[in-house]
């Protein structure tokens, strides 16, 4: 009894420690603060994805597609599915932490035919069954470095469904920013052409009564019709933007509503993008990779381990009979060690491969750290440089509107000719495009800021959304 408690003592201890290296996540070394972000104050170390999604696009028809594309697009279920998927496999590895029970019976009647007119003879009934039972005992712990490993990879399968919740969103928000700057640059191109209208008619007017030659009227139809070709592709792109949102929000192409016009969209007043460190924690797709490097580490001890001898208990419960009526039992326990001797170098090969794939793993890792650091600090340089251009855009179609108007004024007072006022009205149009191009780029830009930084995942459903879906239920 002694010999059988030290034993299980010193099993249990020896089980308490599984080789292979315990995780480290890597060191890397990060900025104090994101290119082009300034010198930070204590409220810009706050990230502006700090915020919910719904409280950085408040547009309530945005709002409401977002949710209507959190609900059924088809990537996020996949995903959802994906995750589950891993869940389960997680759970196959912590099977082997327990006894395998199995059972088995059988039985069978028979007999020898003897040739024509001699009797039946060599009957047999048999019947037998037995319960098995084996354990492999995790030692060395290679069976909690491979429920280690499953286990990342099912929080791995989380983080990148988190990535596509992230994702979605903003590409709904994308989309509907592109849509509503698309609206701004039809009305654009529908006012200017009437513009151009006016002017064409106005030519024609004057060379009917004698007044002006036909070629201001040919110069001004000809610019007339520039202008308007660009309504049919302006459209069509408007057109395909709608069957992108719906394709997002997972139903069949059709008409998408409009709320808040491109102006009047809420463009938050600041957004500091914190400290570079709190990207490790807050975008999905770093917390993925790291998960996958957690599950390969942890593949380095399911590895190592298979250098060093398997312990496993077996027994055996059984019962036979010759003749269907009595039963004679049977029962074995018993112990085994298994180990390797020589295999040709597979096992060292197979750990030294392992070894590999986490430095690979361990590469990609760091791979998305500067891939994320890279992403904000040009969406941090687009939002600041797009600030710039629409201040010196506005101006110029500030400048460009007043020519028109008094080139006109100046042409009907016979001060000015025509290409006067075709040129002020031709540099206008491609300028209030420009301007409404610039506009749309700044709500993406803050879009794209919001992604980089990894925010509105951890909180996909709005509090008054929560509230109905716990009242529902």
């Amino acid at each position: 009894m002694k010999r059988i408690v030290v034993a299980t003592v010193v099993t249990i201890f020896i089980g308490s420690c599984a080789v292979g290296p315990d995780y480290k996540r890597p060191n890397i070394k990060l900025p104090e603060q994101h290119r082009g972000s300034g010198t930070l104050t204590d409220a810009d170390k706050k990230s502006f994805a700090d915020l919910p999604w719904w409280e950085v696009f408040k547009d309530p028809i945005l709002k409401s597609l977002i949710e209507e594309a959190l609900r059924g697009n088809l990537d996020l279920r996949i995903a959802a599915a994906r995750a589950e998927q891993f869940r389960e496999l997680a759970r196959i590895p912590r099977g082997d932490y327990y006894p395998q029970l199995n059972y088995s019976a059988m039985g069978n009647y028979g007999k020898n035919v003897p040739n024509q007119g001699l009797p039946d003879i060599n009957k047999s009934k048999m019947g037998m069954g037995d319960v098995s039972l084996q354990w492999e005992i995790d030692v060395w712990g290679k069976v909690r470095r491979a429920s280690e490993s499953a286990t990342a990879q099912y929080f791995a399968s989380i983080e990148a469904r988190r990535d596509i919740t992230l994702i979605l969103i903003t590409d709904v928000a994308n989309a509907y920013f592109q849509l509503r700057a698309l609206d701004n640059e039809l009305e654009i191109a529908k006012r200017s052409t009437d513009s151009f209208k006016d002017t064409y008619d106005l030519f024609t007017k004057r060379y009917k009564g004698g007044d002006a030659s036909l070629l201001g009227s040919t110069r001004a139809g000809a610019a007339l019709a520039q202008v308007a070709a660009t309504i049919p592709d302006l459209e069509n792109q408007i057109f395909e933007t709608e069957n992108q949102i719906n394709f997002l929000l997972g139903r069949t192409p059709g008409p998408v509503p409009r709320g808040f016009a491109l102006s009047e969209q809420y463009m938050s007043p600041k957004t500091p993008a914190g400290l570079p460190s709190a990207l490790l924690e807050r975008r999905p797709d770093i917390r993925e990779a790291e998960q996958s490097l957690v599950s390969a580490n942890a593949d380095i001890g399911v590895a190592k381990a298979n250098f060093f001898p398997q312990f496993s208990l077996t027994g055996l419960l059984g019962a036979s009979t010759p003749d269907l009526k009595a039963f004679s039992h049977s029962w074995s326990v018993g112990g085994n060690v298994a180990g390797p001797i020589f295999n040709g170098g597979k096992i060292f090969a197979n750990y030294e491969a392992t070894k590999q794939a986490y430095e690979q793993v361990k590469s990609q890792y760091e791979k998305t750290v500067m891939n994320a650091l890279r992403e904000v600090a040009n969406a941090i340089m687009f939002q600041q440089k797009l600030e710039q251009m629409r201040v010196q855009q506005q101006k110029q179609v500030d400048f460009l509107r007043t020519a028109t108007k008094l080139s006109l004024s100046r042409y009907t007072r016979g001060l000015a000719s025509y290409t006067e006022v075709l040129d002020a009205q031709q540099q206008l149009f491609p300028a209030e495009s420009s301007l409404a191009v610039t506009e749309g780029n700044r709500l993406l830009a803050m879009v794209q800021l919001f992604r980089a930084l990894g925010g509105g995942w951890d909180n996909p459903v709005p509090p008054d959304k929560k509230k109905t879906t716990t009242d529902n239920k």
